[in-house]
């Protein structure tokens, strides 16, 4: 009596992956590695040492020692780092929408259509954004002098006395002007690139619907480019928090009005640089690192939220 035997397929081992497709499945590590290797050594390798130095102190015995939380717990009681961080605060606040504002006004007029030389009009708005911010902040320094540049020229040539732009109570104002002056053009080129993928299908029916052009705006443009507007904003808050060089070129110009914590980076850099207190300004830099990061979050969800 013969014994039924299975078929040779049911008895076979289970075949293992080719070769071929083990390499296919490192071939994305190889093209994105390069960039990670760079990532983690240039943005990832710095963070972590910041993070490092903010846990220790130089002392004058015993040199470089752990101190824990020591620099955070110093740092949230430093008025300076205070003071520094609400000017920023409000020159967020008020700087950045009327910067936004500008350029997606800009940008909603040169893709109305009705705007005669508009390519004239976008490259030169955008062309402030070319220049580099020292040599921006140099040229406008020069034309804020009240001795020597273009206030001073206009006191003398109409006998009067304007406002320094330098002074104590303006000079955030000046400031706030040369950044303005600096990227409304970048952020128009955001807007005006999201305008210009709109369907015009839309625009149709906008039309056939009677709608007029502020309805057309708000209904129809403001919706479709919202995330090119939460993603300005972000910019403009992180390049808030970040200001530097506008008050560090200034400085030599207007002396008794920014000090060198004037902004959370120029303090930083005071207390790294001039004082020579490495970790107590990795800890600053920490915080406001942070600080950034969730404003920014916040102002995100906020922002992309549906209906909102």
């Amino acid at each position: 009596m013969t014994t039924l035997q299975p078929p040779a397929a049911a008895t076979r081992p289970p075949t293992r992956p080719s070769a071929k497709r083990d390499r296919r499945s490192w071939t994305g590590w190889g093209f994105i590695g390069p960039f990670a290797v760079v990532f983690a050594f240039v943005f990832l390798a710095p963070i972590a040492y910041s993070i490092y130095l903010s846990l220790f102190r130089d002392q004058l015995i015993g040199g470089n020692h752990f101190v824990g939380l020591d620099n955070y717990k110093q740092a949230f009681q430093d008025d300076q780092f205070w003071s520094s961080l609400e000017r920023v605060s409000l020159f967020l606040v008020i700087q950045v929408p009327i910067m936004l504002g500008i350029a997606l006004f800009v940008a909603l007029a040169l893709d109305s259509g009705r705007l005669f030389g508009r390519d004239f009009f976008r490259i030169s708005i955008f062309l402030p954004y070319a220049v580099p911010a020292v040599v921006a902040t140099l040229m406008w320094g020069f034309m804020y002098g009240t001795q020597f540049g273009l206030v001073g020229d206009i006191n003398s040539a109409f006998d009067v006395t304007l406002p320094d732009p330098l002074s104590a109570h303006l000079v955030l104002a000046s400031i706030g002007n040369i950044v303005t002056w600096e990227f409304v053009g970048y952020n128009m080129l955001i807007f005006y690139s999201a305008l210009r993928v709109i369907p015009t299908s839309l625009y149709e029916a906008a039309e056939i619907d009677g709608a007029g052009q502020f309805r057309v705006i708000t209904a129809i443009k403001l919706p479709a480019i919202r995330g090119a507007l939460v993603i300005a904003t972000i910019f403009s808050i992180i390049g808030s928090f970040q200001l530097f060089n506008e008050p560090s070129i200034l400085r030599p110009l207007a002396r008794n009005a920014i000090t060198t914590d004037y902004t959370p980076n120029f303090y930083t850099y005071s207390l790294s640089f001039n004082g020579q207190q490495h970790n107590y300004s990795a800890a600053v830099a920490i915080i406001m690192g942070l600080i950034t990061m969730i404003i920014a979050y916040v102002v995100q969800l906020r922002g992309m939220r549906k209906g909102a």
